[in-house]
């Protein structure tokens, strides 16, 4: 529908300036079809766009390669270009091929011929690259801050209900005595794997491309470093032709980071959705994250839950989709690396969209202890029995067979009792020595870590629009 709308309204609008054929004599329809869907995404960077030049003016300044003059019109250009961007007046409209040519061409109209120095000893090759990697470093920590929000959130519920007890499961069927906070802090603790994991995936994206241009320099004795030090960069990529070779490697990078975060939040929201059932009932979810059924009135339906689940599958679909783009590909810049844009930006809002709907549901969430305890009776408490004869000196291959045998004939062990079931569990990581105290200075180390970035990536952009930094 929205593709319709955009060919009915084709008609009326400007005709496009595309930055590489200023004499428009090219085929209407190869501009069409080359932009494609690109000005919506590229929405979603216009304000990196914005940022990545002012650090690119700073490294033409440290490179001689400005007069003094032509870099204070440019910085305090751009510098109104960004607030108009966060007013809404500096968009990206249908005259334009891509955000580049937006702001480029929002630049020229203001400064003229000054403006037009700003594509000094850049491509748009090196430009979508920085755009990207400052876009990635704003959505990593901000994902990052979401996932510690429910990992925290599942350490509390841990700690609320360490001894609300029930069976835990091998092959979907009941294997041994389990509690909420075992549970819990698992999921926790698997979340935490992969926020640890995020300073390697930050160390690639913390790399500037500008100055790399198409893929292979610049006859300019440019400052590649300036540049990256004014945008908060740690360091320069390197080599200029791994920048191209590099597209949508980082992206595979991030969304890869994506999806094990969402393998974590999946089987959350699938535990829940499953023990929150009738048939299970030691997991309660609250009536208002529910909804009901056009047809059953009876029914409380854990759609946010499911949809948490979808979103979560969804990723490896955008991930899958990156790596068929980038793969097979010889070295160099292809304009197949436009369509890498789409599956990123849409995987990382799913991202978010998956850690707030988890961020919502978990701190709500409810036990019915009594229901949990009363499902360990019978064969979920058979090792228990197979371990007590073996404290008594039987060996274990007898005691398993005695109680395998007792099974048979019907017997039932009865519950010793919440407390001695946790008790007997006092190795680390188990049912009576979770390690909260442990597992939260994880998370203070990865909060630390964050806080640590997102000041320094923050202070540097704060600099370049401007802004006054304390």
């Amino acid at each position: 529908m929205r593709r319709a709308r955009r060919a009915v309204r084709r008609s009326r609008r400007p005709a496009l300036q595309p930055l590489w054929s200023p004499d428009g004599a090219l085929d209407r329809r190869v501009l069409d079809l080359s932009v494609g869907d690109d000005r919506y995404w590229d929405s979603y960077l216009i304000r990196f766009d914005v940022l990545g030049s002012l650090g690119h003016v700073e490294g033409l300044r440290a490179s001689g390669l400005l007069t003094g003059a032509e870099y204070r019109r440019l910085r305090a250009g751009l510098r109104r270009a960004l607030i108009a961007v966060d007013r809404g007046r500096l968009v990206i409209g249908p005259e334009h091929e891509d955000v580049h040519s937006a702001v480029e061409s929002w630049l020229t109209r203001r400064l003229g011929p000054t403006g037009e120095r700003l594509h000094t000893g850049r491509s748009r090759n090196d430009q979508i690259a920085c755009d990207l990697r400052l876009l990635l470093k704003d959505r990593l920590l901000g994902l990052a801050y979401g996932a510690l929000t429910v990992s925290g959130a599942l350490l509390e519920f841990a700690a609320q209900n360490r001894t609300a007890l029930w069976p835990g499961y091998t092959h979907t069927r009941r294997a041994m005595p389990s509690s909420a906070g075992l549970w819990a802090t698992a999921i926790a603790e698997g979340v935490l794997d992969t926020l640890e994991a995020l300073p390697a995936l930050w160390a690639q994206v913390d790399r500037s491309p500008l100055g790399s241009a198409a893929g292979y320099g610049v006859p300019l004795p440019l400052d590649r470093g300036a540049a990256a030090r004014a945008l908060g960069f740690a360091a320069v990529e390197h080599n200029v032709a791994a920048v191209q070779n590099g597209r949508g490697k980082l992206e595979a990078a991030a969304l890869f980071w994506c999806a094990q975060l969402g393998h974590d939040l999946s089987r959350c929201a699938g535990d829940v959705i499953l023990w929150s059932a009738e048939e299970y009932g030691w997991l309660r979810l609250p009536a208002e994250l529910t909804t009901g059924s056009s047809i059953m009135p009876h029914k409380r339906n854990p759609d946010l839950l499911e949809l948490a689940r979808a979103r979560a599958a969804a990723l490896e679909g955008d991930l899958a989709a990156v790596l068929a783009l980038r793969g097979k590909l010889v070295s160099g810049y292809h304009r197949d690396f436009q369509l890498l844009k789409e599956p990123l930006l849409r995987g990382l809002h799913r991202t978010l969209e998956l850690l707030s709907i988890m961020g919502l549901v978990v701190p709500r969430l409810e036990v019915d202890r009594a229901r949990g305890l009363a499902a360990l009776e019978g064969g979920a408490l058979a090792t228990d029995e197979v371990m007590r004869r073996v404290e008594l000196g039987i060996p274990f291959r007898r005691a398993y067979r005695e109680v395998a045998a007792e099974l048979k004939r019907g017997a039932r062990f009865p519950s010793p009792g919440a407390a001695r079931l946790i008790s007997r569990r006092s190795s680390e990581g188990g049912l009576g020595r979770l390690g909260l105290p442990e597992t939260w200075r994880r998370w203070r180390a990865v909060t630390r870590w964050c806080e640590r970035e997102r000041e320094r990536f923050d202070r540097a952009l704060k600099r370049l629009a401007g802004r006054r930094v304390p």
